[in-house]
């Protein structure tokens, strides 16, 4: 079926959806129609259809000659001289129909189609032994006869000089053994049917638009046009929406050539549904070499595209999954690299995490810098680097203080290079250069010239390259804003080059040890002014005939020596004694600048009035106190012992007492004895309250104790328990005890830095 003259549309005619069979029929027809003549058929046919898998001949209708034969045929008539006359080649074969006579007739299938009438198909048996090939038969004496379907028709317009015709031979099962040889037949003839359902078109390319002249009844079974319907027309009826241009293009440009081409295009029938289409065109000239008509084999290969497609979307799905499943298993390992970075990462984090608590509870436990320094070193070492080095600065900038450890000792060369480089670090020096910048100095590889710029002096150059050095890395020591020194990290080896992690760490310790550093120096510096303080407001016991006095003072506060309590020993005009024990509300400087006011009110008092009664002298003060606002709140217990009359006489004690726990007498054989006979508000609570005195005899030998109560109380425990306590230590002492072993009976095991703690023993003489 040849497309339009002019190449603008190409259809096709396709064959019922076959067999291998058919495949090569397809291309065998296009040649088997060529007008060229018997030899020119002869020569140009092997070439398409020699390798089909049916035999096939092109019989020459005006002689009834066979003019070719392909590779299949010559396997069954032998190589026998072409042309030769239809009985002669039958003959050749072996041919017979079904009941064993030669096919030399009229009557036979052969000779039917080559009097131009067509055969649908009839079956006929090959018995190579009958063959007229003596050489043949006697060959194939012992071969078993077979079954051959024949169908056949014309090729060639009526009238035409040469008129050619097909005869195709499939080759069929045996029927001996059958039950039912008619049925069996019948199921044959019909397998034959579908097998060689071939369709053929003629195109006149003479006339306008190289209409259809001829189509064969397969074309009308296979599209649903009859016959009527499509000869004078073009055959691109047959195309539609879904035709691949391309395809078209392909055909056109060969029927332009006037080349044979094949190819697969989409085509519809006529009820609008589509289907596959093997096209193959070939042309055909007159012996004068002009070109006559254009012959269309078909095949409907609408299956086969179907199973191509499946098989390509199988293949597609199967690179598909191919591509998921790498996909899959590449995520799966991003995802297991992933998790075993955040693993380590997590690690690292915890490591960090623990180093820095770690250094956090160890730097805060001490108050001395020398400690601190060196507990830092042994935080670094050998966890963070191989050996460090710690540079501290005073308030001016010059060098203070450094610490130095290194894994494997070196202590001689660390002490060299402490010494002569550390002390003295030169501006190239990685410690100078992050304390000027207050950034961190890494050193990633400690070359010979890189050593000798950084380090200037020569002996402190050699011990630096007796010790090692590959990596290191200087952080600054930044606290409130001021740099107060750096920490320099070595590495000796280069199986643990130094980080950016590792830096990181390097500059968070640094800055909890600057901030460590910052707050003992603030200790230092405030503990000198308490302790200045503290000499002022806590004097010096005089020496005062006819008694013996100690005292012992223990603050509380964690900043400052000092408190809120107070102790006082006065030699009055009159000669007799004052004792005084006080104690401010509170445990800090404040509390002992307020302890300061109270004690100097209190001895202006005792000093104005010498032989004043003591509970006028708290009255007084309590006056003063919250006239001139002195102090919130404070107890106090004042005595005034005057001397005996005559040696040996006792002394006559006067005792006030504002709210404080009571004194306590131990005599001369160590009995303790609790003054708890006078008691009063405390200082600054009602300034015209009423202090009541006691008076009492004390015999020489007897030790008047007084105390605050950080001596007595303890959480959860009475004070008369405290009291009791204190007690029993004062009388466990051995009798002649003086002041000084009672002050240590009493603390003996009894402070727990709570509370401020101040005591006074006097004896008397």
């Amino acid at each position: 079926m040849p497309p339009e003259r002019d190449g603008a549309g190409i259809s096709a005619i396709t064959a019922h959806p076959g067999t291998p069979e058919q495949a090569g029929i397809v291309d065998a027809a296009a040649a088997a129609v060529s007008r060229q003549g018997a030899g020119a058929a002869h020569a140009a046919l092997p070439g398409i259809l020699s390798s089909v898998p049916v035999a096939v001949l092109v019989i020459d209708q005006k002689n009834s000659a066979v003019t070719y034969a392909n590779t299949v045929a010559v396997e069954i008539a032998g190589n026998i001289a072409l042309p030769v006359d239809v009985d002669t080649w039958g003959a050749a074969a072996g041919l017979t129909d079904l009941a064993g006579e030669p096919l030399a007739s009229s009557s036979g299938p052969l000779s039917t189609v080559a009097q131009g009438r067509p055969v649908t198909g009839e079956a006929i048996r090959l018995s190579p032994g009958r063959s007229t090939d003596w050489r043949r038969a006697d060959a194939d004496q012992g071969d078993r006869d077979q079954l051959l379907w024949v169908t056949g028709f014309p090729l060639s317009q009526a009238g035409s000089d040469e008129e050619l015709a097909l005869v195709v031979f499939l080759q069929l099962d045996p029927v001996e053994g059958v039950g039912d040889p008619d049925a069996y037949l019948q199921a044959l003839r019909e397998r034959a049917v579908i097998a060689t359902d071939i369709t053929f078109t003629i195109t006149d390319p003479r006339k306008p638009d190289n209409p259809l002249v001829w189509v064969n009844p397969s074309f009308t079974r296979v599209t649903g046009y009859e016959q009527d319907d499509v000869v004078g027309r073009n055959c691109r009826f047959l195309q539609g929406p879904a035709t691949d241009p391309a395809a078209v293009d392909e055909i056109r440009r060969a029927i332009a050539e006037r080349r044979t081409v094949t190819t697969t295009l989409l085509n519809y029938r006529k009820d609008g549904t589509a289907f596959w289409n093997q096209l193959s065109i070939s042309p055909v000239f007159d012996g004068s070499g002009d070109l006559v008509s254009f012959v269309g084999v078909q095949t409907d290969v609408t299956e086969r595209v179907r199973v191509e497609h499946e098989r390509e979307a199988a293949f597609a799905a199967e690179q598909a999954a191919r591509q998921e499943a790498e996909l899959a298993r590449s995520i799966a390992e991003q995802a297991r690299s992933d998790a075993e970075r955040a693993q380590r990462d997590a690690e690292r984090a915890q490591t960090r995490l623990g180093l820095m608590a770690e250094a956090t509870s160890t730097l805060i436990a001490t108050l001395d810098m020398s400690e601190l320094i060196d507990r830092l070193a042994q935080l670094c070492v050998p966890r963070l680097a191989d050996w460090v080095f710690l540079t501290l600065l005073d308030e001016y900038g010059q060098v203070q203080d450094t610490a130095y450890l290194h894994r494997d000792g070196h202590e001689q060369d660390l002490r060299v290079f402490s010494a002569h480089h550390a002390r003295n670090l030169p501006p190239t020096s990685p410690s100078r250069q992050s304390i000027a910048t207050a950034r961190p100095v890494l050193v990633e590889d400690f070359t010979p010239e890189t050593v000798e710029r950084m380090v200037v002096d020569p002996v402190a150059r050699a011990a630096f390259r007796r010790m090692g050095a590959r990596s290191g890395v200087s952080v600054p020591m930044v606290a409130r804003r001021r740099t107060l020194g750096a920490l320099a990290l070595i590495r000796t080896s280069d199986d643990r080059p130094l980080t950016q992690d590792d830096v990181d760490v390097a500059e968070d310790l640094a800055r909890r040890a600057a901030l460590a550093v910052d707050n003992v120096r603030l200790y230092q510096r405030e503990h000198v002014v308490a302790d200045t303080l503290q000499r002022s407001l806590l004097p010096d016991l005089p020496v005062v005939p006819g008694i013996e006095a100690a005292a012992h003072y223990v603050s509380a506060s964690s900043a400052a020596d000092v408190g809120g309590d107070f102790y006082d020993l006065l030699h009055l005009p009159d000669d007799s004694i004052g004792i005084a024990v006080g104690d401010v509300v509170g445990h800090d400087v404040a509390a002992a600048a307020a302890m300061g006011h109270l004690r100097g009110v209190l001895r202006a008092c005792i000093w104005d009035a010498e032989d004043a009664d003591p509970g006028w002298v708290l009255a007084r003060v309590d006056r003063l106190v919250q006239g001139l606002r002195v102090a919130s709140l404070a107890t106090m217990v004042y005595a005034r012992a005057v001397r005996p009359a005559a040696p040996g006489s006792p002394w006559v004690l006067h005792v006030a007492n504002a709210g404080h726990p009571p004194l306590l007498l131990r005599g001369p054989d160590g009995a303790v004895q609790v003054l708890d006979g006078v008691t009063g508000l405390l200082v600054g609570v009602d300034a015209t309250t009423h202090r009541e005195t006691l008076l009492l005899d004390v015999l020489p030998g007897t030790t008047l104790i007084a105390y605050t109560d950080g001596l007595i109380e303890r959480p959860g425990v009475d004070l008369d328990v405290g009291i009791r306590q204190l007690c029993e230590r004062l009388a466990a002492a051995p009798v002649g005890a003086g002041p000084r072993e009672l002050c240590d009976a009493a603390v003996t095991g009894a402070l727990d830095h709570r509370d401020d703690v101040a005591l006074l023993a006097v004896r008397f003489g």
